[in-house]
Protein backbone atom coordinates (compact mmCIF):
# COMPACT_ATOMS: atom_id res chain seq x y z
CA UNK A 1 0.00 0.00 0.00
CA UNK A 2 1.34 3.44 -0.98
CA UNK A 3 1.56 5.68 2.11
CA UNK A 4 3.34 8.60 0.43
CA UNK A 5 1.61 11.88 1.38
CA UNK A 6 -0.58 13.17 -1.44
CA UNK A 7 -0.10 16.69 -2.86
CA UNK A 8 -2.21 19.54 -1.57
CA UNK A 9 -4.44 20.44 -4.54
CA UNK A 10 -4.99 23.96 -3.24
CA UNK A 11 -1.48 25.24 -3.78
CA UNK A 12 1.92 24.58 -5.24
CA UNK A 13 2.39 20.83 -5.60
CA UNK A 14 5.04 19.15 -3.50
CA UNK A 15 7.87 17.26 -5.19
CA UNK A 16 6.05 14.41 -6.89
CA UNK A 17 6.77 11.04 -8.36
CA UNK A 18 5.83 11.31 -12.03
CA UNK A 19 4.61 8.65 -14.43
CA UNK A 20 3.96 8.86 -18.16
CA UNK A 21 1.35 6.79 -20.00
CA UNK A 22 2.22 7.05 -23.67
CA UNK A 23 5.83 7.77 -24.66
CA UNK A 24 5.04 9.74 -27.79
CA UNK A 25 6.70 13.03 -28.51
CA UNK A 26 4.98 14.98 -25.72
CA UNK A 27 5.07 12.88 -22.54
CA UNK A 28 8.82 12.33 -22.17
CA UNK A 29 9.51 16.03 -22.80
CA UNK A 30 7.05 17.13 -20.12
CA UNK A 31 8.40 14.58 -17.65
CA UNK A 32 11.96 15.71 -18.37
CA UNK A 33 10.98 19.33 -17.73
CA UNK A 34 9.31 18.36 -14.45
CA UNK A 35 12.48 16.53 -13.49
CA UNK A 36 14.43 19.76 -13.96
CA UNK A 37 11.98 21.36 -11.51
CA UNK A 38 12.76 18.74 -8.87
CA UNK A 39 10.04 16.16 -9.49
CA UNK A 40 11.05 12.52 -10.01
CA UNK A 41 10.00 10.49 -13.07
CA UNK A 42 9.58 6.90 -11.91
CA UNK A 43 7.76 5.01 -14.67
CA UNK A 44 6.73 5.27 -18.31
CA UNK A 45 4.63 3.08 -20.59
CA UNK A 46 5.62 2.57 -24.23
CA UNK A 47 4.29 0.25 -26.91
CA UNK A 48 6.29 0.67 -30.12
CA UNK A 49 10.05 0.31 -30.50
CA UNK A 50 10.24 3.99 -31.41
CA UNK A 51 8.48 5.06 -28.23
CA UNK A 52 10.69 2.79 -26.13
CA UNK A 53 13.81 4.32 -27.66
CA UNK A 54 12.40 7.79 -27.08
CA UNK A 55 11.70 7.01 -23.44
CA UNK A 56 15.22 5.64 -22.95
CA UNK A 57 16.72 8.73 -24.58
CA UNK A 58 14.61 11.37 -22.82
CA UNK A 59 14.17 9.60 -19.47
CA UNK A 60 17.23 7.42 -18.94
CA UNK A 61 17.01 4.84 -16.15
CA UNK A 62 13.23 5.28 -15.86
CA UNK A 63 11.65 1.81 -16.18
CA UNK A 64 9.18 1.03 -18.97
CA UNK A 65 6.17 -0.73 -17.45
CA UNK A 66 2.48 -1.33 -18.26
CA UNK A 67 0.09 1.61 -17.77
CA UNK A 68 -1.47 0.21 -14.59
CA UNK A 69 1.97 -0.08 -13.01
CA UNK A 70 2.77 3.50 -14.03
CA UNK A 71 -0.19 4.62 -11.93
CA UNK A 72 0.80 2.35 -9.06
CA UNK A 73 4.24 3.96 -8.83
CA UNK A 74 3.26 7.60 -9.43
CA UNK A 75 1.57 10.49 -7.67
CA UNK A 76 1.31 12.60 -10.84
CA UNK A 77 0.44 10.75 -14.04
CA UNK A 78 0.75 12.34 -17.47
CA UNK A 79 -1.69 10.79 -19.94
CA UNK A 80 -0.06 11.62 -23.27
CA UNK A 81 -1.88 9.47 -25.79
CA UNK A 82 -3.66 10.52 -29.02
CA UNK A 83 -6.90 12.44 -28.49
CA UNK A 84 -9.14 9.69 -29.83
CA UNK A 85 -7.56 7.10 -27.52
CA UNK A 86 -7.91 9.15 -24.34
CA UNK A 87 -11.53 8.41 -23.27
CA UNK A 88 -11.08 4.63 -23.57
CA UNK A 89 -7.76 4.78 -21.71
CA UNK A 90 -9.26 6.72 -18.81
CA UNK A 91 -12.27 4.41 -18.56
CA UNK A 92 -10.06 1.33 -18.68
CA UNK A 93 -7.72 2.56 -15.96
CA UNK A 94 -10.66 3.48 -13.73
CA UNK A 95 -12.48 0.19 -14.34
CA UNK A 96 -9.43 -1.90 -13.46
CA UNK A 97 -8.87 -0.08 -10.18
CA UNK A 98 -5.57 1.44 -11.25
CA UNK A 99 -6.73 4.91 -10.19
CA UNK A 100 -6.54 5.65 -6.48
CA UNK A 101 -7.80 8.58 -4.40
CA UNK A 102 -5.47 11.56 -4.53
CA UNK A 103 -3.92 10.68 -7.88
CA UNK A 104 -3.12 13.76 -9.94
CA UNK A 105 -4.08 12.79 -13.50
CA UNK A 106 -3.08 15.29 -16.17
CA UNK A 107 -3.85 14.71 -19.83
CA UNK A 108 -2.31 16.76 -22.64
CA UNK A 109 -5.11 16.62 -25.22
CA UNK A 110 -6.07 19.94 -26.75
CA UNK A 111 -9.52 18.70 -27.68
CA UNK A 112 -10.67 17.64 -24.22
CA UNK A 113 -11.02 19.50 -20.96
CA UNK A 114 -11.22 17.92 -17.52
CA UNK A 115 -14.57 16.20 -18.08
CA UNK A 116 -12.99 13.37 -20.08
CA UNK A 117 -11.36 12.36 -16.79
CA UNK A 118 -14.71 11.91 -15.01
CA UNK A 119 -14.32 8.11 -14.69
CA UNK A 120 -11.06 8.71 -12.80
CA UNK A 121 -12.62 11.54 -10.81
CA UNK A 122 -15.27 9.12 -9.52
CA UNK A 123 -12.40 6.92 -8.35
CA UNK A 124 -10.96 9.81 -6.34
CA UNK A 125 -8.44 11.22 -8.81
CA UNK A 126 -7.68 14.92 -9.23
CA UNK A 127 -8.25 15.81 -12.92
CA UNK A 128 -6.15 18.29 -14.89
CA UNK A 129 -6.08 19.18 -18.60
CA UNK A 130 -2.68 20.69 -19.47
CA UNK A 131 -2.22 21.16 -23.21
CA UNK A 132 1.10 22.65 -24.41
CA UNK A 133 0.49 24.85 -27.48
CA UNK A 134 3.68 23.66 -29.11
CA UNK A 135 4.80 21.27 -31.81
CA UNK A 136 7.11 18.50 -30.56
CA UNK A 137 10.00 16.67 -32.20
CA UNK A 138 10.53 13.88 -29.67
CA UNK A 139 14.03 15.14 -28.85
CA UNK A 140 15.65 17.14 -26.05
CA UNK A 141 15.05 20.38 -27.96
CA UNK A 142 11.41 20.11 -26.88
CA UNK A 143 12.35 20.74 -23.26
CA UNK A 144 14.01 24.01 -24.25
CA UNK A 145 10.99 25.03 -26.34
CA UNK A 146 8.73 24.72 -23.31
CA UNK A 147 10.29 27.92 -21.92
CA UNK A 148 7.50 30.46 -22.30
CA UNK A 149 5.21 27.99 -24.06
CA UNK A 150 1.49 28.71 -23.52
CA UNK A 151 -0.54 25.84 -22.02
CA UNK A 152 -4.31 25.55 -22.36
CA UNK A 153 -5.36 24.73 -18.78
CA UNK A 154 -8.74 23.32 -17.69
CA UNK A 155 -9.46 21.89 -14.24
CA UNK A 156 -11.92 22.16 -11.37
CA UNK A 157 -11.62 25.56 -9.72
CA UNK A 158 -10.12 24.13 -6.54
CA UNK A 159 -7.31 22.53 -8.58
CA UNK A 160 -6.51 25.62 -10.58
CA UNK A 161 -3.52 26.67 -8.40
CA UNK A 162 -1.95 23.21 -8.66
CA UNK A 163 -2.54 23.04 -12.43
CA UNK A 164 -1.05 26.45 -13.03
CA UNK A 165 1.91 25.71 -10.73
CA UNK A 166 2.77 22.56 -12.68
CA UNK A 167 2.68 24.49 -15.96
CA UNK A 168 4.98 27.17 -14.55
CA UNK A 169 7.37 24.49 -13.29
CA UNK A 170 7.53 23.06 -16.82
CA UNK A 171 8.56 26.51 -18.02
CA UNK A 172 5.17 27.29 -19.55
CA UNK A 173 2.60 30.04 -19.22
CA UNK A 174 -0.91 28.92 -18.19
CA UNK A 175 -3.93 30.15 -20.16
CA UNK A 176 -7.28 29.18 -18.66
CA UNK A 177 -9.68 27.58 -21.21
CA UNK A 178 -13.30 26.91 -20.26
CA UNK A 179 -14.43 23.31 -20.60
CA UNK A 180 -16.99 24.12 -23.29
CA UNK A 181 -14.42 26.03 -25.36
CA UNK A 182 -11.80 23.29 -25.62
CA UNK A 183 -12.86 21.98 -29.07
CA UNK A 184 -12.85 25.50 -30.56
CA UNK A 185 -9.52 26.30 -28.89
CA UNK A 186 -8.00 23.15 -30.37
CA UNK A 187 -9.47 23.78 -33.83
CA UNK A 188 -7.89 27.23 -33.82
CA UNK A 189 -4.45 25.85 -33.03
CA UNK A 190 -4.74 23.07 -35.62
CA UNK A 191 -5.88 25.54 -38.27
CA UNK A 192 -2.91 27.78 -37.65
CA UNK A 193 -0.08 25.36 -36.90
CA UNK A 194 -0.86 22.06 -38.63
CA UNK A 195 -2.08 23.63 -41.86
CA UNK A 196 0.90 25.96 -41.86
CA UNK A 197 3.25 22.98 -42.10
CA UNK A 198 1.30 21.67 -45.10
CA UNK A 199 1.39 25.05 -46.83
CA UNK A 200 5.11 25.49 -46.24
CA UNK A 201 5.89 21.98 -47.46
CA UNK A 202 3.89 22.60 -50.64
CA UNK A 203 5.68 25.92 -51.19
CA UNK A 204 9.07 24.22 -50.80
CA UNK A 205 8.13 21.56 -53.36
CA UNK A 206 6.92 24.15 -55.88
CA UNK A 207 10.08 26.23 -55.51
CA UNK A 208 12.21 23.13 -56.14
CA UNK A 209 10.14 22.41 -59.24
CA UNK A 210 10.73 26.01 -60.33
CA UNK A 211 14.48 25.44 -60.09
CA UNK A 212 15.23 27.17 -56.79
CA UNK A 213 18.27 25.51 -55.27
CA UNK A 214 17.68 26.47 -51.64
CA UNK A 215 13.94 26.99 -51.19
CA UNK A 216 14.21 27.02 -47.41
CA UNK A 217 16.54 30.02 -47.51
CA UNK A 218 14.21 31.79 -49.92
CA UNK A 219 11.07 31.14 -47.87
CA UNK A 220 12.57 31.71 -44.42
CA UNK A 221 12.77 35.52 -44.39
CA UNK A 222 9.46 35.89 -46.24
CA UNK A 223 7.53 33.58 -43.94
CA UNK A 224 9.16 35.02 -40.83
CA UNK A 225 8.12 38.53 -41.85
CA UNK A 226 4.61 37.41 -42.83
CA UNK A 227 4.09 35.63 -39.51
CA UNK A 228 5.39 38.58 -37.52
CA UNK A 229 3.19 41.00 -39.45
CA UNK A 230 0.12 38.78 -39.06
CA UNK A 231 0.61 38.42 -35.30
CA UNK A 232 1.07 42.16 -34.95
CA UNK A 233 -1.58 43.44 -37.38
CA UNK A 234 -4.02 40.63 -38.19
CA UNK A 235 -5.89 41.13 -41.47
CA UNK A 236 -4.14 44.46 -42.07
CA UNK A 237 -1.04 42.40 -42.92
CA UNK A 238 -2.68 40.82 -45.98
CA UNK A 239 -0.68 41.38 -49.16
CA UNK A 240 -0.30 39.68 -52.53
CA UNK A 241 -2.41 39.29 -55.67
CA UNK A 242 -5.63 38.22 -53.96
CA UNK A 243 -5.68 41.19 -51.58
CA UNK A 244 -4.84 43.49 -54.53
CA UNK A 245 -7.50 41.99 -56.81
CA UNK A 246 -5.02 40.81 -59.45
CA UNK A 247 -7.35 38.25 -61.05
CA UNK A 248 -5.07 37.65 -64.02
CA UNK A 249 -2.15 36.75 -61.76
CA UNK A 250 -4.29 34.41 -59.67
CA UNK A 251 -5.57 32.75 -62.87
CA UNK A 252 -1.96 32.22 -64.00
CA UNK A 253 -1.16 30.65 -60.63
CA UNK A 254 -4.03 28.20 -61.00
CA UNK A 255 -2.90 27.28 -64.51
CA UNK A 256 0.66 26.55 -63.35
CA UNK A 257 -0.51 24.60 -60.34
CA UNK A 258 -2.75 22.43 -62.52
CA UNK A 259 0.25 21.72 -64.73
CA UNK A 260 2.88 21.06 -62.09
CA UNK A 261 1.08 20.30 -58.80
CA UNK A 262 -2.58 19.43 -59.34
CA UNK A 263 -2.87 18.23 -55.77
CA UNK A 264 -2.24 21.79 -54.54
CA UNK A 265 -5.00 23.44 -56.60
CA UNK A 266 -7.88 22.80 -54.20
CA UNK A 267 -5.93 24.15 -51.22
CA UNK A 268 -4.78 27.22 -53.16
CA UNK A 269 -8.34 28.04 -54.24
CA UNK A 270 -9.78 27.49 -50.75
CA UNK A 271 -7.19 29.72 -49.09
CA UNK A 272 -7.50 32.36 -51.84
CA UNK A 273 -11.28 32.48 -51.34
CA UNK A 274 -10.84 32.86 -47.59
CA UNK A 275 -8.23 35.57 -48.17
CA UNK A 276 -10.52 37.41 -50.61
CA UNK A 277 -13.38 37.33 -48.11
CA UNK A 278 -11.22 38.78 -45.35
CA UNK A 279 -9.65 41.37 -47.66
CA UNK A 280 -13.10 42.51 -48.80
CA UNK A 281 -14.44 42.66 -45.25
CA UNK A 282 -11.51 44.82 -44.11
CA UNK A 283 -11.52 47.17 -47.10
CA UNK A 284 -8.24 45.93 -48.57
CA UNK A 285 -9.75 44.42 -51.73
CA UNK A 286 -11.61 46.99 -53.84
CA UNK A 287 -15.15 45.83 -54.68
CA UNK A 288 -14.74 46.82 -58.33
CA UNK A 289 -11.79 44.41 -58.62
CA UNK A 290 -13.38 41.60 -56.69
CA UNK A 291 -15.82 40.35 -59.34
CA UNK A 292 -13.21 39.06 -61.80
CA UNK A 293 -11.12 37.67 -58.95
CA UNK A 294 -14.02 35.79 -57.45
CA UNK A 295 -14.87 34.49 -60.92
CA UNK A 296 -11.40 32.98 -61.21
CA UNK A 297 -11.68 31.43 -57.78
CA UNK A 298 -15.14 30.05 -58.50
CA UNK A 299 -14.12 28.52 -61.83
CA UNK A 300 -10.64 27.45 -60.88
CA UNK A 301 -9.55 28.03 -64.49
CA UNK A 302 -7.46 30.53 -66.38
CA UNK A 303 -10.37 31.61 -68.58
CA UNK A 304 -11.77 34.32 -66.35
CA UNK A 305 -11.13 37.98 -66.97
CA UNK A 306 -8.15 39.79 -65.54
CA UNK A 307 -8.10 42.91 -63.50
CA UNK A 308 -5.96 46.02 -64.04
CA UNK A 309 -2.55 45.90 -62.39
CA UNK A 310 -1.85 47.83 -59.25
CA UNK A 311 1.28 49.10 -57.57
CA UNK A 312 2.63 46.59 -55.11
Amino acid sequence: MNTTPQPDPRGRPARLTVGVVGAGRVGPALAASLQLAGHRPVAVSAVSDASRRRAERMLPDVPVVPPAEVLQRSELVLLTVPDDALPELVSGLADTGAVRPGHLLAHTSGRYGAKVLDPALRAGALPLALHPAMTFTGTSVDVQRLAGCPFGVTAPEELRPAAEALVVEMGGEPEWIAEENRPLYHAALALGANHLVTLVAQSLELLRTAGVGAPDRMLGPLLGAALDNALRSGDAALTGPVARGDAGTVAAHVTELRRHAPGAVAGYLAMARATADRALAHGLLKPELAEDLLGVLADGTDGAGSAPGEDR
